[in-house]
């Protein structure tokens, strides 16, 4: 189970001051619960794991099968939480080395419909020529310019490349149950369909169809991810004193109150490096709104302390830092002996790698705290499916919780909007007639 370390904030914030949250965190969780917050029409991620059933599993297994089946590469097209959650567990999965050594045994995963780049757009559809690819379309709309852009250009190719009953084989869409351009598709072109839930935004869907299906594609356990996910979510409604979610999310709050406003999420394992990804689009979207929230920002360490090093040990203290670390990797690796030792490092000879990469994270730590930074610890046992599952059920409840302590709809976005119509006003878009003259005279 996920263990949590607050000692390293102490000199920030004392067992009293954190104690006299446990009252507010217990109302939080109660307004999630009861559904009376803000949002409360998007809380089915809140007991999603434990409503996963067997038979449903299965299906997306028998889905994920024949895409393994029949195609080399499965482009997963997406934006937002509809692809971060996904490529964070595949990444965090993976042979750090799989795009170079790739025996056939997996389809290899792509993703698209994630930016605007014509050259990213051009070179993956190039890599795609004379490929056996599918492509796994997610979006509740299917109006979404980034995604709907990908894959008007994927379905095209896959087409024209394998045919109009292989692409319908081969494309599957993950959208709303009635809705939507992307449903009105896929029934038109009689895709394997699964269905976005209404009450779970993009953010909070990992463990529904739009995470489960490409982590299953890509050959991992879904089932061990889900078990992990419904652990943590039991451990998510014990009492506060065994209960590091609520306990995670109070120690947030009251570093903010005392003008902490950065949060870091820092790791010591390259592969969890789009954990931060996706951690970041959940805190960040979730919380910032009103004028409140904490930035969300990570490293990649110990490689960013050759960058970024020195603003966290000795920039503005305006920021607190969470390391996740895993306990136990997954090989062994001895450092070696060198009869000349020229660079100095034969008292290392015989320590694993990780004992280095442990005693590194310790002393960043406490370098860190001496140098003005209070410091949390997340620990999960293995890099596995299962620690994964717990971890993502983790921040999804601390989110929900910290969201509730600030005061805001942890489960709008209206900020997001704003970019939206100033495109479509530039690009000259039906109804947008008099937003484009409007925005065409604020550039003249």
């Amino acid at each position: 189970m996920i263990t949590l370390d607050l000692k390293k904030t102490a000199p920030w914030v004392s067992s009293e001051e954190l104690k006299a949250c446990e009252v507010r965190v217990a109302d939080a969780q109660q307004a999630l619960e009861a559904g009376t917050c803000p949002g409360n029409d998007f809380l089915g991620w809140l007991h999603l794991p434990s409503s996963i059933s067997a038979d449903f599993i299965a299906e997306v297994k028998a889905t994920a099968d024949v895409l393994r089946a029949e195609c080399d590469a499965v482009v997963v097209a997406g934006i937002g939480g509809s692809y971060l959650g996904a490529k964070a567990v595949i990444e965090a999965l993976s042979n750090s080395f799989q795009w170079l050594q790739n025996d056939g045994s997996n389809p290899t995963i792509l993703f698209a419909g994630n930016n605007i780049g014509e050259d990213y757009l051009y070179e993956l559809t190039t890599l795609l020529k004379n490929k056996r690819f599918g492509v796994i379309n997610i979006s509740k709309s299917g109006t979404t310019t980034e995604t709907a852009l990908a894959f008007r250009l994927l379905k095209k190719q896959c087409e024209e490349q394998r045919g109009k009953e292989m692409a319908k084989k081969v494309i599957v869409a993950i959208t709303d149950a009635k809705r939507g351009a992307a449903r009105t598709c896929a029934d038109k072109e009689g895709y394997k369909s699964f269905v976005i839930p209404d009450n779970v935004g993009g953010r909070f869907s990992v463990l529904t169809p739009v995470g489960l299906l490409p982590i299953a594609v890509a050959g991992f356990d879904i089932v061990q991810l889900v078990k992990g996910a419904q652990d943590m979510e039991q451990t998510a409604a014990l009492p506060f004193a065994e209960n590091p979610a609520a306990q995670y999310a109070a120690a947030r709050y009251a570093l903010y109150t005392k003008g902490k406003k950065i949060e870091i999420l820092a790791n010591y394992q390259p592969k969890l490096h789009f954990v931060a990804e996706w951690w970041k689009q959940l805190f960040g979207e979730s919380e910032g709104k009103d004028g409140k929230g904490i930035y969300p920002a990570s490293v990649d360490l110990t490689t960013d302390l050759h960058s970024m090093g020195q603003w966290i040990q000795e920039g503005e203290r305006s920021i607190f830092e969470t390391v996740i670390s895993v306990e136990t990797p997954e090989h062994k690796l001895l450092f070696p002996s060198d009869e000349e030792n020229l660079d100095g490092l034969n008292f290392l000879a015989g320590k694993r790698v990780d004992e280095v990469n442990k005693m590194a994270e310790l002393g960043t730590q406490l370098a860190h705290v001496d140098g003005g930074v209070p410091n949390i610890r997340i620990a999960i046992e293995r890099l596995d499916a299962y620690h994964l599952g717990q971890l993502i059920y983790f921040f999804e409840r601390a989110c929900g919780i910290h969201c509730q302590l600030l005061g805001v709809n942890a489960f709008n976005q209206p900020g997001v909007e704003a970019y939206k119509k100033n495109m479509f006003a530039l690009l000259g878009k039906p109804g947008y007639e008099k937003e484009t003259e409007a925005i065409k005279a604020r550039l003249a």
